[in-house]
Formats: C-alpha cells, structure tokens, sequence
C-alpha cells in the first residue's frame, strides 16, 4: 500500500474517534423556555409602545404645524396697490363728427318767363342783399303793362262820367222837389227823378271799383315784371348757375327754371348727433368748440344754438346746430368736423383705473380697503374710458380701490395698501 492510501486511511480513524468522544446536549428545562417567552413578548410589546408613542408625537407636531400655518394665514394681510377714486369734473368734454352747412341756403327760381338778358355773377361770385344777378328780357309782359294801362285810362274816364251823370241827376232832383210840393211836377217825374240820382251814384260806385280791380292787376303786372331783375336775398356766395345769356327761363311756380343757388357764408351751422348718454345735459348756450382735420392749427369756438328736443328712434341720438362765426370765409358747407362739446353733468360719477374692476356671478366689483380690510362692493360702470372707467354708484370720492386684487381676497380681507409705483407685492 502506498503511503497516500495508509495517510487517507489513518484521518478516517481519528474522526470516528472524535465523533465517539463527543457529548449529546441535554434537553432545556420548561421553566427556562417559558421566560424566555416573556422576554420576547415584552420587547414586542416595548417597540410597539415606542412606535405608537413616536407615530403620535409626529403627528401632533404636524397638527400644531398646520394650525400654526392657519392662524399665521389667518392673520396674514397681503400688500396690494391702491388708486385714489377721483370724482368726475362737472363738466364732461364729448368729441363728435360733424358737418358744416350754410346758414342759408337758397335756390333762386324764375318768377317770369322770358330770356336772359343779362348775367352779372358766376359760381364762386360773392354778391350782397339786393345786388342784381340777372335780367330777362319780357316783351310780352310789358305788352300786357301797356294794354292794362290804357285800359285803367279808359276806366277812369268811366269813372268822371259817371260822377258827371250824378252831378246832373242830383241837380235836376234838387230842382223839381220843391216844385213837387207846390203840384208843379208830377209824382211820376219826381220819381223817376230820384231814382235817377240812386242809378247815377250806383254806377259812379262801379266805376270806381272797375278802377280799383285794374289797379291791383297793374299792380300784379308790374310785380312779375320786377321778378324779371333777379336780385340776391341777402349777402352770400354763388355756388351753383344754371342759365346763360340768351336762355329762356319759365316762371312757373311749381316747373320754374332753377337758375342759381346762393348760401350765405359770413355765419355757418354745424351738424352734429350727440348719443343718448350725453344728450340729457345738451342745451342751448353750452360750448363748443369745431375742428377741421385740414387745419389743424385752427380752433373755432360757437356755442349750441338749436336742437331737435327729440332723439331719433333709429340711432338714439339728437341733432344739434352750433353757429360759428365764418368771417373769413374759412370753413365752406359740406366739410367733415369734429365737434368737442363741453357739456354739464347731470349726475356725480367717479372715475376708477379699470384694473380694478373685478368680473364674476355677482357682476361688476371693485375691492374698497376700510381700516386695513377689504371692502368688496357692486358697481355700475356709466362709461369705458380705456384704461380708466367711469362708475356712477357704489363708490364715493377719496376712497381707495385695490388695482389687480387676486383671487383670493375676500370681503374683509385683511391687506397692507400701498400707492402704485413703490415697488412689487407680496
């Protein structure tokens, strides 16, 4: 055998031997076991107690923590920027368009038929009151003058005969009264006597009247015939002509021919239409002043002179008049204007920065701060200015509205105001 084998064989018999030599333990006692249950469950129940205890004592700090982070909530005042409520002026400045129109306006018909004689102006042409702007030519108007004439000659000739005839009836009717109480004349020749001197003076009366009628038609004759010299109304430029020399005009009344057209430029009118808003303070005498964008370094004053006392139902608005001095001849009829009125205010309002409008279910808000708090109130907004808005309740002047109040202020807030420009809130 080799000496690998006896050394492998000679290990085996020392581990048998060790293996013989070693004892068996001994079984515990059931004393010894039962404390050891004890212990264990008294360490359980240790750390359990630990747990519950630790568990409980964060959860109180986490409660006082929060219910510190409410009352310091609770007390917190944010600081917000505020803007003063400033009362409106008493009186508001509203810019309209406008239009310029003449003061008058006229369009001069023909009254007689005839030719144009004469034309003495043009358009563009200044006249005055009374100045000759054309002359027609009416032969046969002046034909009927004549024969009319003649004819209130032959009338008055009737006339001194039948004051003749009376004289003559009233002489023999003189003579014969007397004689007609003596018996001398005859019942019947007296009677035919003073029936005679009635007839006589009758015809004396129709005469005269005949007279009378031909005068008024001579009158009526030589009326048409000055409507043949066509004169200016009143002073005034010529804007529109219609005729020439050489043209024939009708002086019907209602088909006459349309010669020229005259407007008056020393006073001119504006035309303007002032919204409902605006139109209950419009009255007579208030200011105005008129603008025109082709001359812008120009200002012309004038004051309300008329209005319509009634709006128009399709635009609610009214119109308005406002004379203005035009000595110049400046502004001309038809330009566009705009028109800035100075009109009184017939109710108080306040104007607000429009940043301060708060928008929710309850309408239009604003946030007012009274003694450190937030004072949340209903407002109604009368106009939009842009950034500032007119209010004509809820607010009263002097008092301070909060500018971009946020979502989280409610009424009775408490807040630090702060005018705007002194910097960022918190």
């Amino acid at each position: 055998m080799s000496d690998a084998g006896i050394g492998n064989q000679g290990g085996m018999l020392r581990r048998d031997a060790d293996r013989k030599t070693v004892k068996s333990p001994k079984p515990r006692s059931r004393a010894g076991r039962r404390g050891s249950g004890r212990l264990l469950a008294f360490g359980a129940f240790l750390l359990l107690t630990t747990g519950i205890s630790l568990g409980a004592s964060r959860r109180h700090s986490e409660q006082r923590q929060l219910t510190a982070t409410a009352e310091e909530m609770r007390h917190f005042a944010p600081a917000v920027l505020v803007a003063p409520v400033e009362a409106s002026p008493a009186v508001i400045s509203v810019s309209l368009p406008g239009t310029i129109a003449a003061f008058a306006a006229v369009n001069i018909y023909a009254r007689a038929t005839g030719y144009i004689s004469k034309r003495n102006v043009d358009i563009g042409d200044h006249v005055k009151q009374g100045e000759m702007l054309a002359e027609l030519a009416v032969p046969e108007l002046d034909e009927q003058i004549s024969q009319n004439e003649a004819t209130l000659e032959q009338l008055k000739a009737t006339v001194q005969q039948a004051q003749a005839n009376a004289t003559l009836a009233q002489a023999t009717w003189g003579r014969d009264k007397p004689l007609l109480k003596d018996g001398w004349v005859t019942g019947h020749q007296g009677d035919v006597d003073l029936q005679t001197v009635k007839a006589d003076e009758a015809a004396v009366s129709v005469a005269q009247a005949n007279v009378e009628a031909q005068e008024r038609l001579l009158r009526v004759l030589r009326q048409n015939r000055a409507y043949a010299l066509v004169v200016a109304p009143f002073d005034g430029v010529i804007t529109q002509r219609n005729v020439d020399v050489g043209s024939l005009v009708q002086g019907n009344a209602n088909t006459g021919t349309f010669m020229f057209e005259i407007m008056q430029k020393d006073v001119i009118r504006v035309w303007v239409y002032v919204p409902q808003d605006a139109a209950f303070g419009v009255a007579q005498g208030v200011d105005a002043i008129v603008r025109v964008p082709e001359l812008p370094n120009r200002q012309f004053p004038g004051k309300v002179t008329r209005i319509a006392e009634a709006l128009e139902s399709g635009t609610r608005t009214l119109l308005t008049e406002i004379d203005i001095a035009n000595p110049d001849g400046a502004l001309t009829s038809g330009v566009y204007c705009s028109v800035e009125l100075k009109i009184p205010r017939k109710t108080p309002s306040f104007i607000i920065p429009a940043e301060a409008l708060l928008f929710n279910r309850n309408g239009l808000q604003v946030a007012v701060v009274e003694d450190g708090k937030a004072d949340i109130r209903t407002v109604k907004v009368a106009r939009d200015l842009g950034t500032r808005v007119e209010v004509d309740a809820g607010l009263r002047a002097g008092e301070r509205v909060i500018l971009n109040p946020p979502v989280t202020l409610g009424n009775g807030s408490q807040v630090q105001p702060r005018p705007p420009g002194t910097g960022p809130t918190t």
